[in-house]
């Protein structure tokens, strides 16, 4: 029988570091259930000084070496009560920041899980900069590395074998779960891949594309947060909340709300609470997709009613940080690239430049689903950072590459439109969603309330 004590004295005699190649030891702890870990060393753009622990386990912290200038902080925590499951968790954004409340939350529920930062410390781009390798770690190596880890160690530490191996994430997130079962086919039997940040490179574009649309604050015709969220969003709800048969402040299908801005045009010298000509063109232009000097798509339009949340970042008359620091950094190795002088021209470079491969964008995934793999994809119709036309559009596209029907998709892919939902958790009504983690519940066998359909 295994007690506290035992436990302990196994998690403090473990050699991790031993057993995963170039690795060195940063943390090698027993965590009692109840203990707030302080993250003193995690970079503070990450904004997780510290996190709760649920329940008792050994957590180990490894620093992996991918090359011989990059390398990435890897965590594995391995509770007491294990299930046999295996869950890796993703990330966000450009961000080298573990979700330690990803590893706690699914910790606590009986899985040995592992987190990585991605390659770089915190959620600046500044770690791209003349360093391809720590953008592959980005793009795939960094998740790939930790799940080879956490498999050999989960093994060694609990002496049996994983029974299923699950992902979880969100975002960027989402996309390496895209991109694991694309590259890597055997890493995970079942993904949660939630808003994804599908076909990468146009995104980046996508959002570059709105600071020079929306202009600087102090510009003439600069919309504001209070415009948008009071005048422009009743009136998109007065056109279209009604299209779903119910009044109710969500739009339950964007898709089919063809906004006319134009009602909101100032006329016979009305000047308040109303639009000029140019700010109905540029709402007409974020409302619609983006096109290339070629005349062909980047990437769709965003959708109504997400300018709610819209305006915290894409209409926020600023750069939006993370399209800024892709273009510096990574694109044109340029620290002084001026985001104001953003055109789809730059869209076409990122999109050629495309670092390993990074645009995740797959037609087949045929070696994943005749392994046993499940997937399930989420994304929030009033999504107000990634679009969730985007995802549609995807499923349409992987559709089409399979030449499978939607009832063929289903039997290893279901894509699954969250009404109300900004992005990846945050819900227009209090109240209207749980934490968009908990969708884990659908995937893994938690409680009663199971769908089995993942195993």
């Amino acid at each position: 029988m295994q007690t506290k004590e035992n436990f302990q004295r196994k998690c403090l005699s473990f050699t991790p570091e031993a057993y995963v190649f170039n690795s060195t030891r940063q943390v090698l702890d027993y965590v009692q259930a109840g203990t707030n870990i302080t993250l003193s060393y995690n970079d503070p753009t990450c904004e997780r000084p510290n996190q709760v622990v649920a329940v008792d386990l050994c957590r180990v912290a490894l620093s992996i070496a991918t090359s011989n200038r990059s390398s990435i902080t890897f965590e594995l925590w391995l509770p007491t009560q294990w299930s046999g499951r295996l869950l890796g968790t993703g990330n966000g954004g450009l961000d080298g920041c573990i979700k330690y409340e990803d590893l706690a939350y699914t910790a606590s529920n009986g899985f040995a899980s592992f987190g990585s930062n991605n390659g770089h410390n915190g959620t600046s781009g500044v770690a791209f900069d003349r360093n391809p390798d720590v953008v592959i770690d980005y793009a795939w190596r960094s998740l790939h590395t930790s799940v080879l880890a956490g498999k050999k160690l989960s093994k060694l530490f609990y002496k049996t074998d994983y029974k299923k191996s699950y992902y979880l994430g969100c975002s960027s997130g989402g996309r390496q779960g895209m991109k694991a079962s694309e590259m890597f086919p055997d890493d995970f039997d079942g993904i949660v891949a939630g808003s994804p940040a599908l076909d990468f490179n146009n995104l980046v574009s996508w959002r570059a594309n709105f600071f020079p649309l929306t202009g600087s604050v102090d510009s003439p015709d600069f919309i504001t947060p209070s415009t948008w969220t009071n005048l422009i969003h009743n009136e998109i709800l007065k056109q279209c909340d009604r299209i779903d048969g119910v009044i109710d402040g969500i739009l339950e299908h964007p898709e089919l709300c063809k906004f006319r801005p134009e009602a909101l045009t100032c006329v016979d010298g009305i000047v308040t609470d109303c639009l000029t000509t140019v700010q109905v063109q540029i709402v007409q232009k974020i409302f619609s997709p983006l096109y290339g000097e070629d005349n062909n798509l980047i990437y769709p339009a965003m959708q109504p009613g997400s300018e709610v949340m819209a305006v915290k970042k894409l209409y926020a008359g600023k750069p939006f940080s993370y399209s800024e620091d892709w273009f510096k950094y990574v694109v044109f190795n340029d620290s002084m690239w001026d985001a104001s002088t953003f055109t789809v021209a730059d869209a076409a470079v990122a999109e050629a430049l495309n670092p390993s491969n990074i645009r995740t964008w797959p037609d087949d995934l045929s070696t994943f689903r005749d392994l046993g793999g499940k997937i399930i994809s989420y994304h929030g119709s009033q999504d107000n950072q990634i679009t969730s036309f985007n995802t549609e559009r995807f499923y349409d596209y992987l559709s089409r590459g399979m030449q499978a029907l939607p009832s063929e998709l289903d039997d290893f892919f279901r894509f699954f439109r969250v009404s109300g939902m900004f992005h990846c958790n945050s819900a227009q009504e209090p109240g209207y969603l749980v934490k968009a983690a908990e969708l884990l519940l659908l995937v893994c066998p938690l409680n009663v309330r199971t769908m089995y359909w993942l195993l």
